[in-house]
């Protein structure tokens, strides 16, 4: 049998980061289990000792001689990247973006240092996983760059710490964290002690210098970002690219930001020439709208300050099965189990011998409550058959008493389906007061479902 290495090696967390000096089947902090991974232990310092390298000593400040510049945000040029960050990118924040393979996060990410070159900022693109030639082809794809963007293919992150102390970027891509490696640490580039200790390193980069740093971060197959849950602490943003490859919309969605609502999303299409901003998502997610179809009928869910409206779909049919089929494509599964439950209890439809299948059309998810009564409202409208008017746009959450309680931002709501020429609104009872009139809108109150549905098949 071979000799084992002496060297020190200690069981790490894929999920939390939790650290321990064995193997045990469930993580005593996030309570996963199987998630322990065994790696060589990290000696304590680079990043301790980055911030005693990267300048003299800080003193403790009164938060009174704090001072805020007006210009500690830079504009990227892209609104729907902008308002997702909160208003521009903050200087000497980190930021991570993750998101499928081919979903167009170092597109979006070579877009922004484009506009951000033209600007006059000095931009450096690190990337360990394009050549030069690679990225300059897809550069020319976008359109043309300015000088003050500088490309680097490294994946040593002494060497790369090394070129950020020296030119002092304004920004910096890494592309992407999983192939960067630490020659302290001895396991492999993208291992858990490698993207911890690599993100340290960046981290105090981005504090001690004032360069915002964006990190790329390849996901795994349930969505998250590939390495320690440690990795979305230890940043400041942290950006999800959503969609599907094969779809042209994709959408940007904050989970974390220090710096701005972690509610805004911004909707992107996918073309030829790069990544184009989408600004009426409202617009863009109706189209193709079919007329008098039954199990279609509009919803609005607020998006941070943005009101989008959906196509709720469903097509519910009697089973062939002994137990029948529920699926849902776009929105919380268990929660649509949930409504149909009410429906049956409260309006006595027999749902129970019936598959049903319910979808956000054009493919975006949506978890507000606020789409509850559309839902209800499209399995009625295609279990009884009777198309829903046109111009009805419905928004509410169903309890489970069948009772339709209020929504925030009911008159932004309302507003936004008159801009699209809606005519009428079935909304909560309870939004009375919070729902301005509009002019060309009739406002439908409805304290329960029972309520909701006499709106649209008389009873």
């Amino acid at each position: 049998m071979a000799k084992t290495s002496k060297g020190k090696t200690v069981f790490f967390c894929q999920n939390c980061g939790y650290e321990s000096s064995k193997w045990m089947g469930q993580c005593p902090a996030c309570h996963e289990w199987n998630t322990f991974v065994e790696e060589p232990s990290a000696p304590a310092k680079s990043a301790g000792a980055l911030s005693r390298s990267t300048g003299d000593r800080r003193r403790p400040v009164r938060i009174s001689e704090v001072s805020m510049d007006e210009t500690h945000r830079m504009t990227t040029a892209i609104g729907e990247l902008d308002r997702v960050l909160g208003g521009g990118i903050v200087r000497g924040s980190l930021i991570l973006i993750g998101g499928d393979p081919g979903i167009g996060k170092s597109t979006l990410l070579l877009q922004m240092c484009r506009n951000l070159a033209a600007a006059g900022h000095s931009v450096l693109y690190v990337s360990g996983e394009e050549s030069l030639q690679q990225i300059k082809m897809r550069a020319e794809r976008i359109g043309d760059m300015a000088d003050t963007l500088f490309l680097y293919t490294e994946t040593n992150l002494g060497t790369i710490r090394e070129t950020i102390e020296e030119m002092k970027p304004e920004i910096c891509i890494i592309d992407s964290i999983q192939t960067m490696y630490a020659e302290e640490v001895s396991s492999a580039p993208g291992s858990v002690s490698q993207v911890r200790e690599a993100t340290g390193i960046l981290l105090m980069l981005a504090k001690s210098l004032g360069t915002s740093i964006f990190i790329v971060g390849h996901v795994t197959k349930d969505g998250s970002v590939a390495g320690p849950r440690v990795l979305e602490h230890m940043v400041d943003t942290v950006l999800y690219f959503e969609g599907e490859r094969e779809a042209q919309y994709r959408i940007l969605r904050a989970v974390k930001n220090r710096f701005g609502s972690t509610n805004e999303i911004g909707v992107f299409e996918m073309q030829e020439k790069g990544l184009v901003e989408v600004p009426n998502p409202s617009e863009y997610m109706l189209s193709g709208r079919p007329r008098g179809a039954s199990g279609s009928v509009v919803a609005c869910s607020m998006e941070g300050m943005r009101p989008v409206l959906i196509e709720i779909q469903a097509l519910v049919s009697k089973t062939s099965f002994n137990i029948p089929r529920r699926t849902a494509a776009g929105t919380d599964y268990n929660r649509v189990n949930l409504l149909m439950a009410v429906l049956e209890k409260r309006c006595g439809y027999q749902l129970g011998f019936c598959d049903a299948y319910i979808n956000i059309a054009g493919g975006i998810r949506m978890s507000e409550p606020a789409v509850d009564l559309a839902i209800v409202l499209a399995v009625v409208s295609s279990y009884r058959d009777i198309p829903i008017p046109d111009g009805i746009m419905a928004f509410g959450e169903v309890g489970l008493s069948g009772e339709i309680r209020a929504v925030s931002g009911a008159d932004v709501r309302v507003g936004e389906a008159r801009r699209l020429g809606f005519t009428s609104v079935i909304l909560p009872r309870a939004n009375e007061k919070t729902a301005k009139r509009v002019d060309g809108i009739k406002l439908l109150y409805a304290s329960n479902i029972r309520e909701a549905v006499g709106y649209i098949v008389g009873g």
